[in-house]
């Protein structure tokens, strides 16, 4: 059995934990280490969980604080060479990760951490690089896949493959279109290499979720360009008109922007 916590999740920072009974993931460190060490007090349980790091992109929502943790509690950093390098080069990230802690990974090479075998992919974005992961544990087949441009074959292939699924569901495109933001900045979201729509996620289940699929969490949602409970009504619409029940066929949950979702677990 594995758990899964987010710790937060959106532009104000992401972080993700999955736990077995002997070890650790972290994917995404872009909470502060002060938020940090609350979230873990108050849940029980410590950074002596986690043994290793995967980051999806060096975005600083993601990044800015990884070298920090990775340097305080003397764990791996594992993600492509351009994503390293980007973090290099990203001055939001003011502690760098050390170079002893630093591990390369490349995109569709399944590698074994631990307890978890794990396979990086493509996901399209605006960052040096991005990948989802597929994680298993035993016959538990977890999926994380945020800050998507728009859903790709490869994609659908891993959302067709998971038990458990977090998923981008970061805008409304009628919000953005209304809002305050420029418009080279929504013509970005709005891009093939930007953020994925509540519509968007939705198809993208509607067209892939398969009956082992049995939660499914909506990450990443925007502050200014979304709300959770609006997601919801249209990830759910858009399942429904495909004859998929939320619910029954799957869970389906709003990861919170800046506060933890709580543990699940995967079984």
């Amino acid at each position: 059995m594995m758990k899964f916590i987010a710790l937060g999740s959106g532009s104000s920072g992401n972080c993700y934990c999955i736990l077995t009974e002997n070890d650790g993931l972290m994917i995404d460190v872009g909470i502060g280490t002060r938020s940090l060490k609350k979230f873990l007090t108050e849940y029980g349980f410590s950074m002596s969980s986690i043994h290793s790091i995967l980051l999806t992109h060096d975005h600083a929502d993601h990044v800015k604080s990884v070298g920090s943790v990775s340097h305080d509690y003397g764990l791996p950093v594992y993600s492509t060479r351009k994503v390293h390098q980007g973090i290099r080069n990203n001055y939001c990230v003011r502690h760098k990760i050390d170079q002893k802690n630093i591990r390369y990974i490349e995109k569709n090479s399944t590698f074994t951490l631990g307890d978890f075998v794990i396979t990086p992919f493509a996901v399209p974005h605006d960052s040096s690089d991005n990948v989802g992961y597929f994680i298993t544990h035993e016959d538990v087949k977890f999926c994380l896949i945020t800050d998507v441009g728009h859903v790709t074959d490869e994609i659908k292939s891993y959302i067709q493959r998971a038990n458990y699924l977090v998923l981008e569901a970061n805008y409304d495109p009628e919000m953005l279109l209304k809002g305050t933001y420029p418009k080279h900045l929504k013509d970005r979201i709005h891009s093939e290499n930007g953020h994925l729509s509540n519509y968007d996620c939705g198809m993208a289940l509607a067209e892939n979720a398969t009956l082992d699929l049995r939660h499914v969490w909506l990450c990443h949602l925007s502050e200014e360009n979304n709300h959770p409970e609006l997601a919801r009504i249209t990830v759910e619409q858009v399942l429904r008109q495909h004859g998929i029940a939320p619910g029954k066929d799957f869970m389906l949950e709003i990861l919170k922007r800046k506060t933890p979702s709580g543990f699940f677990e995967l079984k």
